[in-house]
Formats: structure tokens, sequence, C-alpha cells
């Protein structure tokens, strides 16, 4: 069974979708908007972070405990070709999962053209007590 996360408004925000996570991994997919471009036109840097750095969230998710939720410590992404348009790809894996201190490592494609690819490091720890809110995993 895939855990997931509460709902994420911001990753609806940025468009990402058919998000599919299970045993570690991830994949999701995304369209390159105007609303998403930088000055030069092409698709914002922190446009394509974000999008790795949730679906990072998403693999790891599907290996936490009950209990247990993580949050992002530190990613390095290499940007390796600009993107103007189109549909990106994003596939995820947890390269290493520890008892408290993740690595996980994404690609963003499109087509077959890696684009940009990350390196991120994660916290494993007890959820905190969360106070009722719509989409709360623990409400």
């Amino acid at each position: 069974m895939t855990k997931r996360p509460a709902p994420n408004p911001f990753g609806e925000l940025i468009g990402i979708a058919g998000v599919r996570s299970a045993a570690g991994r991830s994949r999701c997919h995304f369209t390159v908007l105007p609303a998403l471009l930088n000055p030069h036109r092409v698709l914002h840097g922190g446009v394509m972070f974000s999008v790795m750095d949730t679906n990072m969230g998403d693999a790891l998710y599907t290996l936490l405990e009950k209990g247990e939720s993580c949050a992002t410590i530190e990613i390095k992404i290499n940007y390796l070709k600009p993107v103007a348009r189109g549909r990106l790809v994003c596939t995820t894996r947890v390269v290493q999962r520890g008892r408290r201190i993740a690595v996980i490592e994404s690609d963003l494609r499109q087509g077959r053209t890696v684009v940009a690819k990350a390196l991120g490091t994660f916290a494993i720890f007890a959820r905190l007590p969360a106070p009722d809110r719509p989409g709360n995993p623990d409400a």
C-alpha cells in the first residue's frame, strides 16, 4: 500500500500531477506554463527544485513507519538544460534510508533528455502533535 502525506496545495499550484509512489520510489509530471517562466523565458529553477524536493518527500514517505515524518535538510541540484515549454517527468528513488537520515536522488527529464539532477538529504523524526486542520494525517 502506498502511503501519502497530507494534500499538497503548493504542488497543485505549480502543476504537479500523476504522482505515483511506492517502495522508496516516486514519479510525477508537470507541464511548463508561461506563469512558471523566469525573465529569460525559460522554466524557473525554483520550480524544478520544488518539483524534485516534493517528489523526494513522496518517495521517502513510502518508507516511513507510522508516527514518522520527514523534512528536507539539504538538496544539491544541477541544472543541465534550459526548458521553455513541454512536459517534464520527475523520477526519484531513495538511495539510503537510515534511522534518522535518508539520501534521495531525483532526475527531471523532458523526453529522454535529463534537464536537472538532484541529490537530497532528509531528516526522519517522530511526527509532532499537530493542530486539527484539513488534510492533517494525524487529525
